[in-house]
């Protein structure tokens, strides 16, 4: 059954990748990649992540997050405010607990580090993030703002049951075809049933290489810390890249982008490595 469930989702994944990368327009415009692979952009987009996780614990599982990313940047006088959502929808198979030594520890879905018998599929927790950064800026481009995390997951496994909210920064710069910079936030809990405190570091870093007809080569991993948990079950470290390209559909511009990652440290039921494949569809003013 879930071997079955995990060949689907993969087939999906590299069927629309084909159908995406044969619907090719001839000289498509590599600045609108840039102007996609800008976090702080006036483009309004609608990205939609595909996350595989595999090697998940002791019995080998697998994992699917589809990230909902919808942006929505809004001019105030000098200044623009970027409104970015992340709703996940998730999908992990369980683990066969008789593998398990000892105790298992049970965190949340951001560590895809769950030890629970049986497969589960549901909605998880929403981050809102906000960023104002100025409407004019210069060769380096800067936002501040916060995240606010909501406890809106449909199963127990993939939330802590807590608000949590936490400051959140975002610097780039755009030099030639190089586009370069990091996200960061640290949320902490305020209120929520959830047992546990929660006490989290996101930090994504992106590097960018654009090449001619919209096509670029892309590095994008997202390192997470849980401060909550022991030194040895605290980071999630990953390193890759792929591939990318800004298409058309009629006048609409849709950037694809597929990406593989290992993870060089990880929690001690983490995945081993990922693959992700994103479809965002653009939007510009």
């Amino acid at each position: 059954m879930r071997f079955s469930f995990t060949k689907y989702l993969v087939y999906t994944t590299f069927s629309l990748l084909l159908i995406l990368g044969t619907t090719v327009i001839a000289g498509a415009d590599s600045d609108m990649a840039k102007q996609s692979q800008n976090p702080l952009g006036t483009i309004i987009s609608v990205p939609f992540e595909n996350n595989f996780f595999f090697g998940i614990g002791p019995s080998d599982s697998t994992a699917y997050v589809l990230n909902m990313k919808p942006m929505y940047p809004v001019n105030i006088g000098n200044w623009n405010l970027v409104n970015r959502f992340v709703i996940p929808a998730i999908y992990s198979e369980g683990q066969d607990i008789d593998l398990i030594p000892g105790d298992p520890i049970l965190t949340d879905y951001s560590q895809i580090n769950d030890i629970i018998g049986g497969s589960e599929f549901g909605l998880g927790d929403i981050t809102y993030q906000a960023f104002f950064s100025p409407a004019k800026p210069g060769k380096f481009i800067w936002g501040l703002g916060g995240a606010l995390v909501v406890p809106t997951a449909t199963e127990d496994r993939y939330s802590s049951d807590k608000w949590s909210a936490g400051p959140a920064l975002v610097g780039l710069t755009m030099p030639g075809k190089w586009v370069i910079g990091g996200l960061a936030q640290n949320v902490w809990s305020f209120a929520g049933s959830g047992e546990d405190d929660v006490n989290k570091l996101l930090f994504q870093y992106f590097i960018n290489y654009n090449l001619s007809n919209g096509w670029y080569l892309s590095s994008t991993p997202t390192i997470t810390a849980n401060w909550e948990a022991d030194s040895d079950n605290r980071w999630m470290v990953p390193f890759g890249g792929g591939v990318g390209k800004v298409t058309k559909f009629g006048k609409m511009p849709v950037d694809t982008k597929l990406v593989a990652y290992w993870n060089a440290e990880k929690p001690e039921f983490g995945p081993d490595w990922s693959m992700q494949l994103t479809v965002k569809f653009l939007f510009p003013k």
